[in-house]
């Protein structure tokens, strides 16, 4: 699907990309930045992580996600120029690799293992340790990168491109995510999004013609929290996917010998928090090591392992027998708990204690703008400028801001 083909004219690099066609790697720099062993094992990482239970061809990668997020970059510094904002070469190619970096840092099945195997960091710190392990090996060439990374630039847009509520991030993932699934309530036109950007007193703003693209691009995202990220049965497949690496990590918290590869022994049996990663450290190593197969190839060994409980969960999750999944009104009583944990330990034949794996609740929210980030501001043909919430005729504040939760109860289908 992603091919490097190298120019014979002028030695360009370019990579053909299903959702914007031909893509530009603009320098050896931003190469480099690629063929490191991190960038690369993002190819090994989908980014929707278990969201194929749903839409089958939702198995693309967060490298894939990287490199369009870098492409719409090049596009919104391409516009931004032709309308006289000063953004020097080392600016633009800091800018690019930032954003190619954002998610360096997700593990395995998205944020299931800031659940399970690691305690108290998560992927966005993973990312900047990361980083600036990268920009060590590459002797400080990335020093520039992680100051816009870190918002610490003096030029704060460029910052916002990265990193706010109208991003080239969520520009790609919408468009990325709405192609490979299928959902097309997600498509957004990120080219017109890019074509009416601006900056005024360091801040990007979009110009009043933009408006309805952007209100366009704010009910997308809503919509494909609730039909792709969000899914029910995407939800109940990872709830079922925490619960098999918590027993696991149980397991060998007792002595119980798992198969796994090293990667994964290494978090299976030893407690990790943010202390233990730093640039140079094993934690650090080892995650980086990490990626969708050495959980998978797991999990499928598990399968026949003598623990009833790793095994009963892991035949599950590799055969697609998800946990059932039903709306609550209101929390689980603690009366109620213990039904359920009498209910299976009985028909289940297993210990009382460990009843808790074959239910969980879970609460999903979904936040489409948030007033205490970054606001997306609209250049009225005045000059004054605009919060989206009070310049649009059919978004308020109220709505953009308001979220939605949905109460799940996840419980074991005793059909399994």
């Amino acid at each position: 699907m992603y091919a490097f083909i190298k120019s014979m004219t002028n030695k360009r690099k370019i990579i053909n990309d299903p959702v914007f066609g031909f893509l530009n790697i603009p320098n050896e720099l931003v190469y480099d930045v690629l063929q490191h062993p991190y960038v690369q094992r993002l190819n090994r990482i989908k980014q929707l992580g278990l969201s194929n239970v749903v839409y089958p061809g939702a198995v693309h990668t967060r490298f894939a996600h990287s490199l369009g997020a870098m492409h719409l970059m090049q596009e919104a510094i391409a516009s931004l120029r032709q309308k006289g904002v000063a953004i020097t070469d080392d600016e633009a190619t800091a800018a690019e690799i930032a954003i190619l970096l954002h998610d360096i840092g997700h593990g395995p099945f998205s944020h299931v293992l800031e659940h399970t195997l690691v305690d108290g960091i998560t992927h966005e710190e993973i990312s900047l340790l990361m980083m600036e392990q990268i920009n060590q090996d590459l002797h400080g060439a990335l020093d520039l990168a992680i100051t816009i990374f870190k918002d610490e630039y003096k030029h704060h847009f460029l910052h916002q491109l990265i990193s706010s509520q109208l991003d080239v991030d969520r520009m790609d993932y919408l468009c990325r995510d709405s192609f490979f699934t299928g959902v097309q309530e997600g498509r957004v036109a990120s080219d017109r999004l890019l074509k009416m950007l601006n900056v005024v007193n360091d801040r990007l703003v979009i110009e009043y013609k933009g408006i309805y693209s952007v209100e366009k691009f704010l009910v997308a995202r809503r919509l494909m929290y609730w039909q792709v990220y969000l899914h029910k049965t995407s939800v109940a497949a990872e709830q079922l996917l925490i619960a098999v690496l918590s027993r696991a990590k149980e397991l060998c918290a007792k002595g119980v010998n798992l198969f796994a590869s090293p990667a994964l022994q290494y978090f299976l049996h030893n407690h990790l928090t943010a202390a233990n990663f730093a640039v140079g450290s094993e934690a650090l190593h080892q995650y980086a090591l990490l990626d969708d197969s050495d959980v998978i190839s797991a999990i499928k060994s598990w399968m026949s392992h003598e623990d009833k409980v790793l095994r009963l969960l892991s035949e599950a999750f590799i055969n697609r027998r998800l946990y059932k999944g039903r709306l609550l009104e209101a929390p689980l009583t603690e009366e109620e708990k213990a039904e359920r944990e009498t209910y299976y330990a009985n028909v289940l034949g297993i210990a009382k204690e460990d009843a808790h794996y074959f239910f969980v609740e879970h609460i999903s929210t979904n936040s489409t703008y948030s007033e205490k980030d970054d606001s997306i501001d609209i250049l009225n043909n005045d000059g004054t400028v605009k919060d989206i919430a009070f310049a649009s005729e059919i978004l308020s504040m109220e709505s953009l801001t308001r979220k939605p939760m949905k109460r799940y109860l996840f419980e074991w289908r005793m059909e399994n």
